[in-house]
């Protein structure tokens, strides 16, 4: 079981104080728009490596009107141990993990607690920009492999400083190789793992009974094909120079891939779906990694559906239900209303949030 078990949110957007005592059961939170709701599952998203939900900066969290810091504490029950953890920021610095009282990094995080999530800003994920759906898996990535957000950063700081020579016009070759090779170690462990996990998918999709339909999922890119191995990224790195210098940027690497989805049963590309098929596509692929980290660790992770009932029928939040408990998922949901959450029954949490004056309130329901 992967759950929180206690949650405290402390002058955390409109919280003030907020303390939640959990019983590893899906939380269900109904409240008017506005009210506060989306703000607890930000402040769960950060008990995961990364920027959450949101992909706020520390100082964008802290309550508007108190000149304080944020504090987020929280039990967490992953396997047969319970771990105390604090997350805060000062003055809107970086965030600062302590685990057990110890001071701790994202990576050391990842490795105790995992965190999906799919919220409204997902569900025009397959007609937008490439740059979401890389997001996309590589929020699912981080959840198999916690050293993903590590091989990212130093890939994505090693193109930042190549593509500055390319602008500068720079052009002998001794600047370039070592950022290369850097980029190319990084970016085959990048590219690597984002295959392993759409297999891990797939795989988990295929041994799944499930009300929602299977998603096809291809790694492509936007013009050639991703080099196969570390050496031969370093060598379409170095042959890509002088195309990359016209261009002031760099063409090739895993910052070029994109995620195709197709709707299997219909043979029909994700992105000519209708928003209600598009909507059952994710939640199928959220559900697939759960089962999948359950299968390979024992427990699912926490699940954050914000919204979740949007563009999905009664027949389909029903089964969506079934399907969180089936797993033993601590899901964390919200809703405008306690009907929409009518079908689990006793079998979650229920919360209500309301606001006033731009203070948040959390009752048990």
């Amino acid at each position: 079981m992967l759950a929180l078990t206690a949650l405290t949110l402390s002058y955390f957007r409109s919280h003030k104080r907020a303390e939640l005592e959990l019983d590893g059961r899906p939380v269900a939170i109904y409240g008017a728009n506005g009210a506060g709701k989306t703000n607890i599952l930000e402040a769960v998203s950060l008990f995961s490596p990364g920027r959450g939900l949101r992909r706020a900066g520390a100082a964008d969290m802290a309550r508007r009107s108190e000149d304080v810091g944020w504090k987020l504490s929280g039990q967490l029950q992953a396997a047969n141990q319970i771990y105390e953890i604090d997350i805060w920021s000062e003055g809107g610095a970086a965030r600062q993990i302590r685990i057990d009282g110890k001071a701790a990094n994202q990576i050391a995080l990842g490795k105790i607690s995992r965190v999906v999530w799919l919220i409204p800003a997902m569900d025009r994920l397959w007609i937008e920009a490439a740059e979401g759906r890389r997001r996309f898996l590589d929020r699912i990535v981080l959840s198999f492999d916690p050293s993903h957000a590590e091989a990212s950063l130093t890939y994505e700081k090693s193109m930042r400083e190549r593509n500055r020579l390319l602008k500068e016009q720079v052009r002998d070759p001794a600047w370039y190789r070592v950022l290369e090779g850097q980029m190319a170690e990084a970016g085959n462990r990048v590219h690597q793992a984002r295959m392993l996990a759409i297999e891990n998918l797939q795989v988990a999709q295929a041994g799944a009974e499930t009300a929602f339909p299977t998603a096809e999922l291809e790694l492509i890119q936007n013009e050639g094909s991703m080099p196969g191995s570390e050496d031969d990224l370093r060598e379409a790195l170095a042959e890509s120079r002088f195309r990359d210098l016209a261009a002031g940027r760099t063409l090739v690497g895993p910052h070029r891939s994109d995620l195709i989805g197709t709707y299997v049963a219909k043979g029909v590309a994700a992105k000519e779906c209708s928003t209600g098929e598009q909507k059952a596509l994710l939640v199928s692929l959220i559900l697939a990694n759960a089962r999948a980290l359950a299968q390979r660790d024992g427990a699912p992770p926490m699940l954050l559906l914000d919204e979740v009932a949007a563009h999905l029928d009664a027949d389909r939040c029903a089964a969506l239900y079934d399907e969180i408990c089936g797993l033993g998922a601590q899901a964390w949901m919200t809703g405008t209303g306690p009907e929409m959450f009518a079908a689990l029954g006793d079998r979650a949490q229920m919360l209500e949030v309301t606001e006033t004056g731009g203070l948040s309130q959390v009752r048990q329901a």
